[in-house]
């Protein structure tokens, strides 16, 4: 077979590759009206679904712009609010420090006074103590020299305004030599 269309071919009467003309035209009508079917029914759904893509594709290419603009927006304003809650804490903080060091000067203040009080009340007890024990040692040794005076003398120092005066006589020469002596 191979054999015989090599043999047709040598003769040069038909070339197997090329149609004839009247198939080449019938081919090419049906071509012509394929494609104008195609052109006609397909083309404008093939373009109809590609628009509606590309509108698609714009419109979420908006959205996404219109997302990341409002996720800008978002982000700058939680910006401003993280930057108003530091301010709002850096205030609150230096409130604090000032309350905390008035506090601290009131209560030093405070204990100032307690010991002032205390020291006045400590003063005020010495010193009644002292008058208390000046008092009580002026009677022991008014009645110890009233007593020791009586057996120097001989008889009974036991009037009351006598021994007075001799108590307040001995302890006045030894007020005046104690002060001497500072």
């Amino acid at each position: 077979m191979n054999l015989t269309m090599v043999q047709l071919a040598a003769e040069g009467k038909e070339n197997p590759l090329v149609p004839p003309w009247p198939e080449l035209v019938i081919g090419l009508i049906a071509f012509v009206i394929v494609f104008g079917f195609l052109a006609k029914k397909l083309l404008p759904n093939i373009n109809k679904v590609l628009d509606e893509r590309r509108e698609a594709i714009e419109g979420g290419m908006e959205k996404a712009e219109a997302a990341q603009t409002e996720a800008q927006s978002v982000l700058e304003q939680y910006k401003a609010q993280l930057a108003e809650a530091r301010h709002e804490a850096a205030r609150l903080r230096q409130e604090a420090t000032e309350q905390g060091t008035a506090l601290i000067q009131e209560m030093r203040a405070e204990g100032q006074r307690q010991r002032e009080e205390i020291i006045a009340a400590g003063h005020a007890q010495i010193e009644a103590d002292r008058k208390a024990a000046a008092h009580s040692l002026r009677q022991d040794v008014g009645k110890l020299a009233t007593d020791l005076a009586g057996k120097l003398v001989g008889e009974s120092l036991e009037d009351h305004a006598r021994q007075s005066r001799t108590i307040d006589r001995f302890l006045g020469e030894l007020e005046e030599k104690a002060e001497a002596v500072r």
